[in-house]
This record gives structure tokens, C-alpha cells and sequence, in this order.
């Protein structure tokens, strides 16, 4: 299933950033569940979302080209492009389409963890929700690739953060409606389509796809504003 592209504060998650360097707090040495290694990093962390500067374009100029994301080579034309989008997230953790560009490259080479590439494929995920746990789109991501390796309950789960931090995003709630709808999660999808229409989204793919599996209902009615009463119309109380 396809999502929408997924907005994040200033563009789209598939467009360029810059970035500004930030200190990391201590917490980031903590290390992660199952060898997935801790966050402090000798250049950032920092948060793909809000940062701004010279560290992002260093850091894409040199590793994240084109044809890294296009998973053509690494920057040495010969090299495989494994250890150039590592090296993008342990600088940026929640980096989107990093984040995407490796979970394609694992699918690409049949192995949870491609060549170059310091940690598993589900590692950079539990990295970057660890990282910024209110970045809806890494949720979104890592739920997607949870669904992919047939992990529904998991991805479930992830969904359910991410409705919470996605607050009043209607983009964000009908794409986790896409998601809860591949995870044959119809509830859910039907609550975040009913969501995202009442915020004002206009796509009707995600209700077009409940209705064909006979899992749309309408949402249910506003309830009507009390009228207010008319002049006059009151009756006169009597007089004593």
C-alpha cells in the first residue's frame, strides 16, 4: 500500500533539510535493546525535523547523494551505499528518507542487515523512535516495515504512538489510517478516516478502500446545536 507523502514541520519528508547543530543530552549514550547500540555520535545527534545548517548539508553533501538514496553506490563509485546511509543516521537518527533508503537497501540485498551497515534494518528504526519518540512520520515508517515482515501487532503498536503524537495533522492521521487499514486493523483505519475528514483532508482513497471491504460506516452525526428561543416565544407567567 502506498502512503501519501508525509509532512514534517517546513517541507515534505522527501525533501532536502538543513540543519543547525544542537548539544546531545546524556541520555542519548544510553544503549538500546538488542545490540542496537547507543545514540551519542561523534558528529550530533541531530533531530531531522527541526535543525538547521551547515551540519545536514555536510552530512547529505557528502553521504546522502542521489545515488546513495537511489541505492545506485556509495560515494565511491564502486562502493555500496550501506555505510554512507549509516552514517547519515547515526548523525541524524530520525532521518526520514534515510530511514526509508535503508529499509529498501535490506529489501534489496535479502539481509536484515546490509553490507556497510553498522546495525540491523530494525535497529535504525528503534534508534530513531528512541531518539525523538514524538516523530510521527519515524513512527509511521517503522510501522510500515513491521507490516512488511508480517508483524502486525508490533506495528500496531507503533501506530497507537503515533496517533497520539500526530495531535491535529490530518495528513498524518489518514496516512496511519493506510497503515491500520494493511494491517487489516479496520476499526482503527475507519477511526482515523472519520479523523481525518472532520480536520478537513479532502483524499477519499483510504474511504473508497473501506468501503470496498465492506468496513465503511459514516461518521455519526453532529449533534445539533440547541435553538435559541425566539422573542416572545416564552409564555407570559400569569399574573398574581
Amino acid at each position: 500500500m502506498r502512503l501519501l507523502p508525509l509532512p514534517v514541520v517546513r517541507l515534505s519528508v522527501f525533501a532536502a533539510t538543513v540543519w543547525a547543530a544542537c548539544a546531545a543530552p546524556p541520555v542519548l549514550a544510553q544503549a538500546g535493546p538488542a545490540g542496537c547500540g547507543p545514540l551519542e555520535n561523534s558528529y550530533g545527534p541531530y533531530d531531522y525535523r527541526t535543525e538547521h545548517g551547515e551540519p545536514l548539508q555536510l552530512v547529505e553533501g557528502a553521504h546522502f547523494k542521489p545515488q546513495i538514496e537511489a541505492l545506485m553506490h556509495g560515494k565511491v563509485v564502486d562502493a555500496k551505499p550501506g555505510g554512507d546511509i549509516a552514517y547519515t543516521l547515526r548523525a541524524f537518527p530520525n532521518h526520514h528518507r534515510a530511514l526509508d533508503a535503508m529499509r529498501r537497501l535490506g529489501e534489496k540485498e535479502k539481509t536484515q542487515r546490509p553490507e556497510g551497515s553498522t546495525y540491523t534494518v530494525e535497529c535504525w528504526f528503534e534508534r530513531a523512535v528512541r531518539f525523538k519518540p514524538d516523530d510521527t512520520v519515524a513512527r509511521m515508517l517503522y510501522a510500515s516495515y513491521l507490516s512488511k515482515q508480517k508483524r502486525p501487532a508490533e506495528a500496531s503498536q507503533q501506530l497507537a504512538l503515533a496517533t497520539k503524537s500526530a495531535e491535529d495533522n490530518p495528513f498524518s492521521h489518514y496516512n496511519i489510517g493506510l497503515l491500520y487499514f494493511e494491517i487489516k486493523d479496520y476499526g482503527r483505519a475507519l477511526t482515523e478516516a472519520h479523523r481525518a475528514l472532520a480536520l478537513g483532508f479532502p483524499r477519499m482513497e483510504l474511504k473508497q478502500q473501506l468501503v470496498a471491504a465492506g468496513q465503511w460506516k459514516e461518521p455519526p452525526a453532529e449533534p445539533a446545536a440547541a435553538s435559541a428561543p425566539t422573542p416572545g416565544s416564552a409564555a407570559s407567567a400569569p399574573a398574581s
